[in-house]
């Protein structure tokens, strides 16, 4: 693989109002710690030196939007909101998956278990505080082994957006993704990956003025890593990632138009009714979109 640099950033769509970068999975998108030498937030002012990033950490890799000026950003905080914008991950999860299409609907809440601080849980384990519907839609791509173990590789598309819901569903169907320290295996038995194996593929954002879609390219190849050796083939990866472009997405104002789902599934549950905005939420989102450009560094 490529080692990243503060020059490489990768590119994979970009107009007046948007850009679309391939995070790499090895660099955090913000850090504020003495020894994260490279993160997203640095290549992007290396390369766009007006631009900036949210303060989240790292964990995956792929398409990541960064809206260039506020109008954008708060187009693009709308269509999220609306729940209208399409997104796909790719995963290697730990065995082989048995049905080859399903949809996952554990509720979700924060764990309260001693040692689980700022870890997530599916409603029925001790200590779950709060949970939420949450869904995500799963389609199994190839079965085959990742260092001589079992794993599947997985199209998944959240229909919610819960925190770490992807790897908290995996995890509760039995198939933790490979590299998950938190939500898998003990660190003892998940040596021999050198990431956690989750990637953002296909990023579909359909604001009033553009449409931003973004397809990454699919690392989890033998070419690109060797201890992953696929054998048998479910579904075609190409085939579910045209799908997703020819589904229609309306550009509406309103919530009417929901993001497709992935295709063959049928119609899941629908995705929970959010509740209303509270001013409290209202006036933080206006303080974001207000303060979220960088001063430039003196």
């Amino acid at each position: 693989m490529e080692p990243v640099s503060v020059e490489n950033l990768s590119i994979v769509y970009r107009s007046r109002d948007f850009l679309v970068v391939n995070k790499h999975w090895d660099v955090r998108i913000d850090s504020k710690a003495w020894c994260e030498t490279l993160t997203l937030q640095k290549q992007l002012r290396h390369r766009f030196p007006e631009l900036a990033d949210p303060g989240t950490y790292y964990g995956f890799s792929g398409a990541l939007c960064v809206a260039l000026n506020k109008a954008a950003a708060g187009s693009a905080y709308r269509c999220f909101k609306e729940r209208r914008v399409t997104k796909a991950y790719l995963a290697l999860v730990r065995g082989h998956v048995q049905e080859s299409r399903m949809t996952i609907s554990y509720s979700i809440g924060q764990s309260g278990a001693e040692g689980r601080t700022h870890t997530m849980c599916i409603e029925g384990t001790p200590g779950c505080v709060n949970p939420k519907p949450s869904i995500t839609e799963l389609v199994v791509l190839e079965h085959g082994l990742y260092a001589g173990d079992p794993v599947s590789k997985v199209l998944l598309q959240p229909l919610t957006g819960r925190t770490h819901q992807l790897r908290v569903h995996c995890s509760a169907l039995g198939h933790p993704i490979v590299g998950d320290l938190t939500y898998g295996r003990a660190a003892g038995q998940e040596a021999q990956p050198f990431r956690m194996m989750l990637h953002a593929l296909y990023l579909r954002v359909p604001t009033p003025a553009e449409c931003v879609e973004a397809c990454t390219p699919d690392p989890f190849l033998p070419t690109v890593d060797a201890c992953w050796s696929p054998h048998t083939l479910v579904h075609p990866l190409d085939q579910l990632i045209q799908a997703l472009r020819d589904a229609p997405v309306g550009r509406g104002p309103g919530p009417s138009s929901p993001a497709p789902n992935l295709p063959g599934l049928g119609q899941p549950p629908p995705p929970p009714p959010k509740p209303p905005e509270t001013e409290a939420q209202r006036a933080l989102c206006l303080q974001w979109l207000a303060e979220w450009t960088l001063e430039p560094e003196n």
